[in-house]
């Protein structure tokens, strides 16, 4: 009964429109009220969902990585980048790439790395001859990787809703991060050689190249500082997300003399809203999810899995499609709370880390950036690049393919994700 009220008011309310956070509060009032549970219970779960210090580092690393577009931090970054594609074809694409995995080591967010990153290059890619669908594609495929590479904000809700290390998580998503890159990098050189699109030969040259990185060195050492103190054990992720803002603001105000005040102004806004949002949705999937598990949902889910197959290369397939479906109507973070409580407990069943299935469902999220009809990423380039959704969409189909091949890579090879931790001993 329970099960039946909970799924039926959370699906009724999304047919008619509500929004994700509205749905999952109002499924969970309506199943503790169909068994006379006290509706008060659920305030209680709100306090407990934001009353952990690992989602102090959720404001704290939305406040850094919009601190670095006004402190100039992103910038050199994408100047190091483009400085380092060099002459091969596509080489300004191939530079988007290592700019959003530059920034995404600081921001931790997919939509605010394609916004910093395509500011500046998908306008840059247009000018060099670029198509401006292809341009815009290139820029919303590559600004996922802003929460597969560490900090990642996803990973830091997946770490408080499945009680893991989110050290571990972060350490465990440094090499599918690059393998993702790496496989957007060498699709892009494919197709560019394909249309014609050549690099800076003209302008390239080692001593410019080590210039550019030496005129960068404070905003390369951003990514450096942060996850260096991570991985080393000086400081938690949540303590690193607090010196990421002193660091941006020295090197901002002291170094590069960029960070003006209204620019702060505006980063702690940005910041003020995006965290009440994240936090309003912790509070309604948590309390979401405390039912699922209290009334043994997963378990009855898991049971049907197992007497359906017990191959897990075979389940993982089925997960693994049904994440990414899932992630093109729904938000990263509502998705992460929402199908952890089911899924985890499943898998765990099935001897999987929890780890690496966090890291999996992460990597299904991503590629929710960029498929529509939610595809927050494919917005927001479009708006730079002013070109339709449909013609992003459709350019940015093969790169969705390399990493959906990622995505399995890393599911029926654990080792991708789980032999970095264990090198730093965790």
């Amino acid at each position: 009964m329970i099960s039946t009220v909970l799924f039926s008011a959370f699906g009724i309310l999304l047919i008619i429109g509500a929004p994700i956070t509205v749905a999952l509060g109002m499924a969970a009032m309506a199943a503790f009220m169909s068994i006379g549970k006290d509706v008060s219970t659920l305030v209680q779960i709100a306090y407990n969902s934001v009353n952990s210090f690992p989602v102090m580092a959720l404001p704290a690393f939305i406040l850094a990585g919009a601190l670095m577009q006004g402190s100039g931090i992103s910038r050199r970054l994408v100047k190091i980048a483009e400085a380092l594609a060099g002459k091969m074809s596509g080489g300004l694409a191939s530079s988007t790439v290592l700019a959003c995995l530059f920034f995404g080591a600081i921001s931790g967010s997919g939509p605010a790395t394609t916004a910093a990153v395509g500011m500046l290059m998908i306008p840059a890619m247009i000018k060099r001859g670029y198509d401006k669908s292809y341009a815009s594609a290139v820029t919303a495929s590559s600004g996922g990787l802003g929460i597969v590479i560490p900090p990642s904000i996803p990973m830091v809700i997946y770490g408080v809703t499945a009680s893991e290390s989110i050290t571990k998580l972060f350490v465990a998503g440094v090499i599918p991060g690059l393998l993702i890159a790496a496989g957007i990098i060498g699709l892009n050189y494919f197709i560019s050689k394909k249309k014609g699109y050549k690099g800076d030969e003209e302008d390239w040259s080692l001593k410019n190249t080590l210039v550019t990185i030496k005129e960068g060195f404070w905003a390369l050492m951003a990514p450096v500082v942060i996850l260096g103190g991570i991985y080393s054990g000086f400081f938690t992720p949540t303590e690193a997300a607090i010196v990421s803002i002193f660091y941006t603001l020295f090197v901002g105000i002291f170094i590069y003399k960029e960070l003006k005040l209204r620019s702060i102004f505006k980063s702690l806004d940005a910041t003020t809203w995006l965290s009440g949002r994240v936090l309003i949705i912790l509070f309604t999937a948590q309390a979401f999810g405390r039912l699922l598990v209290q009334y043994k949902i997963p378990d009855a889910i898991a049971a049907w899995l197992l007497a359906l197959t017990g191959n897990i290369y075979i389940i993982w397939a089925l997960i693994i499609l049904f994440l990414i479906l899932i992630g093109m109507f729904m938000e990263t973070l509502a998705t992460i709370m929402l199908v952890t409580p089911v899924l985890l407990p499943v898998m765990t069943t099935l001897g999987v880390d929890p780890i690496h299935f966090g890291i999996v469902l992460v990597m299904c999220c991503e590629i929710g950036f960029e498929t529509p009809p939610l595809g927050e990423n494919l917005f927001i380039a479009s708006g730079i690049g002013k070109v339709s959704i449909e013609e992003i969409s459709v350019q940015a189909i093969p790169f969705s393919f390399v990493q959906i091949i990622a995505v399995f890579l890393v599911a029926y090879i654990p080792g991708i994700c789980l032999w970095l931790p264990k090198v730093f001993g965790y």
